[in-house]
């Protein structure tokens, strides 16, 4: 239980240095002083500086990771010792996982930029069109227009809902098209080659967007992507 509270008081603190750069900054810094082979993109650098989102997505891998390492270093190994005495004597639990989130970023941000790259190179390939998805079915299989989708699904698809998707970052159209075709969280992060944190961060920022429009009246919220009975009553009632 003590682990959910140092993540959400971790969370502001690991989020605010990424918005300023210092985490990355402080990262650098000490894989330098180690001999350890680092590099942060400048492009990277900025958007995690001016996206919310990247900052999320790259945040929820490195709490997890963290979470991992603190329990063996600083539970079972002994690492955080409340009773350290030295100069600047004991730190506070938060501090110390904080310190190893930091750690964590290293291998975070080189998996998440390598992801970047690969998805930027097969967005820039995809074209829309019917005839290179049917070229290249492992690539694209599950980038389909609309139209190629059963009729069901093609009825989701619908304009509204298509500008919405069509906005997001190529990565998190295949995680909504794999939804809507009803895949479980656990084979799209295997499908995609990503976390199934990263999986349920699109999906939840999605959401957000998709209720919006529906509050309004613009779109019909696939079965598939309701967490609430309440947002079906909703949805009704607008109907």
């Amino acid at each position: 239980m003590f682990e959910n509270d140092l993540c959400r008081e971790a969370w502001p603190i690991l989020r605010g240095m990424l918005r300023e750069g210092r985490l990355p900054r402080i990262a650098l810094k000490r894989c330098q002083e180690r001999g350890m082979p680092f590099w942060v993109h400048p492009d990277d650098m900025a958007l995690l500086r001016s996206s919310p989102v990247a900052r999320d997505e790259i945040l929820v891998d490195v709490l997890m990771r963290a979470l991992k390492s603190f329990r063996r270093k600083a539970l079972v190994e002994g690492g955080w010792n409340p009773d350290y005495r030295g100069g600047r004597g004991a730190s506070c639990l938060t501090t110390y996982f904080v310190g190893q989130c930091i750690w964590e970023f290293r291998r975070v941000y080189t998996t998440w930029a390598k992801n970047r790259q690969r998805w930027a190179e097969l967005h820039t390939l995809y074209d829309g069109s019917e005839e290179t998805a049917r070229e290249n079915p492992k690539l694209f299989g599950r980038l389909l227009a609309a139209g190629y989708l059963s009729e069901p699904e093609a009825a989701v698809l619908s304009t509204n809902f298509a500008d919405i998707l069509i906005e997001q970052p190529a990565v998190t159209q295949a995680v909504i098209s794999l939804t809507i075709e009803g895949y479980d969280d656990t084979d799209i992060a295997d499908e995609l080659n990503i976390t199934h944190a990263a999986v349920r961060m699109r999906k939840t920022r999605f959401r957000k967007a998709l209720y919006d429009a529906a509050r309004e009246r613009r779109i019909w919220i696939p079965e598939q992507l309701h967490t609430k009975a309440g947002t079906r009553r909703t949805q009704r009632g607008a109907a």
